[in-house]
């Protein structure tokens, strides 16, 4: 175990954010490089080595957190490393995108602040890549199976990288130009680099997994000749649906999708365009919705020099402390949160809706007027006299997904059912109703976590395995109908 008394000795230190005024001129991570060296070891060391580590629990994934802890306190940065990949196979995402459920599940949480476990996490997994300790796996025979995986997002990564490492020929669709999904291009640069997600992508095309860009299967190729083509096939196309604001003056210039938005401000940094088309520059910005990708938003909004920033929430500020009867621990709690996008400005306004837009005579949009809502036997309903409008030149609509994409034939070109909430149907196995179709990731979960991405890749790629050979030892973290009381 790490140090009995670590969590005694030590209290929680976290990674340091480089100034507000100097990080808000550039588009790199937020954090301070090797902020983290100094403390980690102590960090890890308070993990107290509980009968019952209810953070696996509170991980999708399963991570092995206090074997990987001990060996970070021990600095055997190799064993931490191995026993870290031994269930994820993209720490370095989970470790600068996840918001961490295993944190709010530590046993140390209950009357202290809990480990830092995501810290170490990413600490172990920069260490390796440091180190040239993260190599390739190439599979020592082939099975002479062929697998489809349309979506290059967390879930159809790490489903490909198993089936590739378990000797199957695996080729990813990804529509887009470049490999990543949401991680590519909904995730800004300053929450992480793409240089994390492109090593990945190296060490995978090292280990024989094949991408094909530019491809969207079901416009460009048929799904049907996809399936006759491959021996099995596995969706991880996302949740890519938006929810949209069906109000007056939605129709005008300036008022946009988060995902219209966000794409245009990475692809700069691709170096695809010199200025992006869809600016914050000197413009009053309202953000509508209050979750992680309104906050990207902002931080980017922030970063393209805004006059302003409002971010607009339609429930109620969460409190700052956990409620022991609503939200008791281990569960996941809603809690008030400060982002590094926030510490950066703007102001953030709950319980309120937005009526409609105003614009300009030109088809601009100018004005946001909104409305202060109330829970009325258990409605949300607007606060009469409580109207008011706010400058608003640009808009994002950052108010979630409602499923997978529709409108592009994936769905009923392979004659795919759907489940109560709109997402595909899968078995226990994540199969379909197609045979030797599975799904993985938000497109069958709904809207969810990268943890819970990764973790249903993996688990759909033993059911692959399974469908192609009969068998499988490819681990499974996770069923299609789990859903923790974490997240």
């Amino acid at each position: 175990m790490a140090d009995p008394k670590g969590f005694l000795n030590h209290g929680r230190e976290v990674a340091t954010s480089r100034p507000v005024a100097e990080r808000v001129r550039d588009w790199n991570e937020v954090y301070v490089p090797g902020s983290l060296l100094p403390i980690i070891s102590k960090q890890a060391s308070r993990c107290m080595d509980c009968g019952i580590p209810f953070c696996h629990n509170g991980c999708p994934l399963g991570n092995l957190i206090p074997e990987w802890n001990d060996y970070a306190y021990r600095e055997d940065w190799t064993a931490a490393s191995e026993r870290l990949h031994a269930t994820n196979n993209f720490p370095e995402f989970t470790g600068r995108l996840c918001p961490a459920p295993c944190e709010s599940a530590c046993v140390l949480g209950i009357n202290q602040p809990p480990v830092t476990i995501k810290n170490v996490e990413v600490s172990i997994i920069d260490k390796a890549w440091d180190a040239g300790t993260v190599a390739a796996q190439a599979p020592e025979r082939l099975s002479g199976k062929t697998v489809a995986v349309i979506g290059s997002g967390p879930a159809g990564l790490a489903a490909a990288q198993q089936l590739t490492r378990a000797g199957h020929t695996v080729a990813v669709y990804e529509r887009a130009d470049r490999v990543g999904g949401l991680l590519r291009y909904g995730i800004p640069e300053f929450k992480m680099e793409k240089r994390h997600i492109n090593r990945r992508i190296e060490q995978m095309r090292a280990e024989g997994t094949r991408f094909r860009t530019g491809v969207e299967i079901g416009r460009d190729l048929k799904a049907t000749d996809l399936r006759k083509r491959y021996d099995a096939v596995v969706i991880a196309a996302g949740a890519t649906t938006a929810r949209d604001l069906p109000v007056p003056g939605r129709e005008l210039a300036g008022v946009y999708q988060a995902m219209e938005y966000l794409p245009l401000a990475n692809k700069v940094q691709e170096g695809d365009y010199v200025t992006t088309p869809i600016s914050a520059e000197g413009k009053h910005v309202v953000v509508i919705g209050g979750g992680d990708t309104g906050a990207d938003c902002v931080g980017t909004a922030h970063r393209q020099g805004a006059a302003s920033v409002t971010q607009l929430e339609i429930m109620p500020r969460p409190g700052e402390d956990r409620n022991p009867v609503s939200q008791p621990w281990p569960t996941f709690p809603m809690l008030y949160k400060v982002t590094s996008a926030h510490e950066e400005g703007g102001e953030r306004v709950y319980s309120v809706s937005t009526t409609h837009f105003e614009g300009d005579e030109d088809g601009n949009v100018q004005w946001l007027h909104l409305t202060e809502v109330e829970f009325v036997d258990g409605r949300l309903t607007p606060k009469p006299g409580t109207e008011r409008k706010i400058p608003a030149q640009l808009v994002t609509l950052a108010m979630g997904f409602t499923g997978t994409d529709r409108e592009n034939g994936l769905v009923d070109q392979f004659a795919l059912e759907l489940d109560e909430r709109g997402n595909i149907a899968r078995d226990a196995d994540f199969q379909t109703n197609v045979p030797g179709v599975f799904v993985a990731g938000d497109a069958g979960r709904g809207q969810s976590l990268i943890v819970w991405a990764i973790a249903e890749g993996r688990s759909a790629a033993r059911g692959v395995d399974r469908f192609l050979t009969g068998a499988s030892e490819l681990p499974a973290p996770i069923r299609p109908t789990d859903r923790s009381l974490m997240v």
